[in-house]
Order: C-alpha cells, then sequence, then structure tokens
C-alpha cells in the first residue's frame, strides 16, 4: 500500500530540477510515491525527470502533450496518487532529509484531516523561517475557525499547498484538486475551500521545505496578462462564500483580502506591460462593484488610509466585464515564485 503521494509539476526548470529530484532521493521510502508531472517542458527537464524515473525509487514520470499551467498539472497528479496520504512540491523547490517521513508520522499520531507546516523561504542566499499563522500547535483544531478574524492574517492567507499534508479522504470529498487552468493564485479558492468544508486541521512546527523566491523567470517576476487570473481566483473565492452557511461571518474576510491584494497589484502596476496595467485597472474596478457593496464598504473603512482611498477611486472607473477561463497552452513555470501575491493577507 502506498503511505504517501507527493505530486511535483515541472515546467522548464533545468536549472533548479537537480537539487529538487536529488531532495526527493533523500525522502524516498518503498511506500512512498513521487508523481512527476512534465508540464509540456520545452528545455532539459525532461531528460531530467527520466533519468530520475529510472533512478529515484517510487518516483512516476507523467507527460503533458500541451503546457496547462500549475494548477492543471497538480490536478493531473492528484488524479494518479494512490497513497494514503498526499502532498505537493513546486519543480524547483526542495527538501530536507526524511522530510517526509516525519510529516507523515505527525499526520498520523494527529489524525486529523490536514497539517499545516512552517517552511523555509530563500532569495538568493538568504534563508528565512516563515511560520504558518496559526498560534495553537500540535493540537486538532476546526479548520472554519482559523479563517477568522478579518482584520488579522490568518490560516487562509497562508495558501502554500506544499507546506502540508492532507488525508486521502478529502481527494475523495473533491476537496483537493484545484480550478483548472488557473495561472497564478490558484492556490487561494483552495485554501479557502478546505478551510470551510474539511472537518478538521493542526499546524505543526516541522521546517523541510525550502522555498525558492525571487527566481527571474517567475510568472510574478514577469509581470504579463497571467498575473491577472488572481482576479479569477479571488472572485471564485467571494462566490463559494457568499453561498457559505455562515457567509455574514466570512465575507468580510474574503472581501478584505481580495481588496488587499488588488491594492498590492496596483500598487506595483509598474511592473505590468502597459496594456496588462489597463486591463489591470480595469477588471480591478469590476471587480470592485462585483463584491458584496455592504461588506466592501464596511472593509473599505476599516482599512483607512491610502489604501482605502485608492480603492473608492478605482471603483468608480469604467469596469471590465469578469474574467474568463484563459485558453490552454500558456501555463506558468510553477506558480508564484516571487512570493509576492501569496502573502498578501488583511
Amino acid at each position: 500500500m502506498v503511505k504517501l503521494s507527493v505530486v511535483v509539476p515541472f515546467f522548464n526548470v533545468q536549472t533548479y530540477a537537480p537539487d529538487t529530484l536529488t531532495s526527493l532521493r533523500a525522502n524516498a521510502r518503498e511506500d512512498f510515491e513521487f508523481l512527476l508531472v512534465d508540464d509540456c517542458s520545452s528545455d532539459g527537464t525532461p531528460e531530467l525527470l527520466e533519468r530520475a524515473a529510472r533512478e529515484i525509487p517510487g518516483a512516476v514520470l507523467i507527460r503533458h502533450a500541451h503546457n496547462e499551467g500549475l494548477a492543471t498539472a497538480r490536478n493531473t497528479g492528484l488524479d494518479a496518487a494512490r497513497g494514503e496520504y498526499l502532498t505537493f512540491l513546486d519543480g524547483d523547490d526542495w527538501l530536507a532529509p526524511g522530510y517526509y517521513a516525519r510529516l507523515v508520522a505527525a499526520a498520523e499520531e494527529l489524525g486529523c484531516d490536514f497539517l499545516r507546516t512552517d517552511h523555509v523561504s530563500v532569495t538568493g542566499r538568504n534563508r528565512g523561517i516563515r511560520r504558518a499563522p496559526v498560534p495553537r500547535r500540535g493540537e486538532v483544531l476546526n479548520p472554519r475557525d482559523a479563517i477568522l478574524p478579518a482584520h488579522r492574517t490568518t490560516s487562509v492567507d497562508y495558501p502554500y499547498a506544499w507546506a502540508g499534508i492532507y488525508h486521502r479522504r478529502l481527494l475523495n470529498r473533491g476537496l483537493l484538486h484545484f480550478p483548472h487552468g488557473l495561472r497564478t493564485a490558484e492556490d487561494r479558492p483552495w485554501i479557502w475551500k478546505l478551510h470551510r468544508e474539511a472537518e478538521s486541521f493542526a499546524a505543526i512546527g516541522e521546517l523541510g521545505v525550502f522555498y525558492r523566491r525571487g527566481v527571474a523567470t517567475s510568472l510574478t517576476q514577469i509581470g504579463d496578462v497571467r498575473q491577472l487570473d488572481f482576479i479569477r481566483a479571488f472572485d471564485q473565492v467571494i462566490e463559494e462564500t457568499a453561498k457559505d452557511a455562515d457567509a455574514d461571518l466570512l465575507l468580510p474576510k474574503a472581501v478584505r483580502t481580495y481588496c488587499a491584494v488588488i491594492s498590492h497589484h496596483i500598487g506595483s502596476i509598474e511592473r505590468f506591460e502597459p496594456d496588462v496595467a489597463r486591463q489591470l485597472k480595469a477588471m480591478s474596478a469590476g471587480a470592485l462593484r462585483r463584491m458584496p457593496q455592504g461588506v466592501l464598504d464596511e472593509a473599505l473603512s476599516a482599512m483607512g488610509g491610502d489604501r482605502a482611498t485608492m480603492l473608492r477611486k478605482l471603483r468608480r472607473r469604467r469596469p471590465a466585464p469578469p474574467p474568463s477561463a484563459p485558453d490552454q497552452g500558456s501555463g506558468d513555470r510553477s506558480g508564484d515564485r516571487s512570493g509576492t501575491e501569496s502573502e498578501v493577507a488583511a
């Protein structure tokens, strides 16, 4: 029986994949499988993965015929996974030796639906510890309780799928798949759904994932139209949360976070191509108008200052229609590598 399935998408990461693959070998166990999903790489990545599939115990190579992006690549791995537990790794990050064995042991001891963990953030030669924003450690908690309060950083503001481990019953309930085709912010609807619908979780202080930030070819560094998928992602968060039995309690958090992310992108608009910058303003205006207006007014009043003034002004702009799903074949390398959007909280 397979105890753990690790889903690892790769797209044009030949410079970094050797570190990732070496760390997987250092975590191999006879009841672990590593699902290496090549998202139609065009550099030397496929050759590295072919060798890894031969040499790393438990490695299985899966190929996409077309580049489809991180969310879809993760879903491909989930569809092939056989493990009692599941987790993720991006194709340019790496692990400490024996990390997965320790993670599985903690999950079995606590017996909850999923665990969240801390991680090491790596920018060049600099490293820093990022803590999952869950103060109570090693204790089984209600995931819904970790969404609030609206004005503080909470567990839904720490969306990294690879910073944790998930029991198969979540996969069977349809809670682990990602929104198909999203090229950025794919983890935002995912983490919100997980916290709304799972029954139990815990946070532990196990460090073992090394998250590589600031890579020059990353989607968040490039600033092209794919970045605007954050609007489709957060529209989904708002839509699904509005249907929740506790919508009155949860929507202020969702709206406030959405506003914070819009403000973040507008505040760094110079990194976008000119046409994309114009689209960003128009689509953000449309997003603000689609939010529950009473909840939005309260969120802006609570935010105050320059951010609230900018968002109110933006809301008065001529809006663009809601974004549609993108055509396939333009997926990103491996999601949010700069760490900026994923780290924006309320």
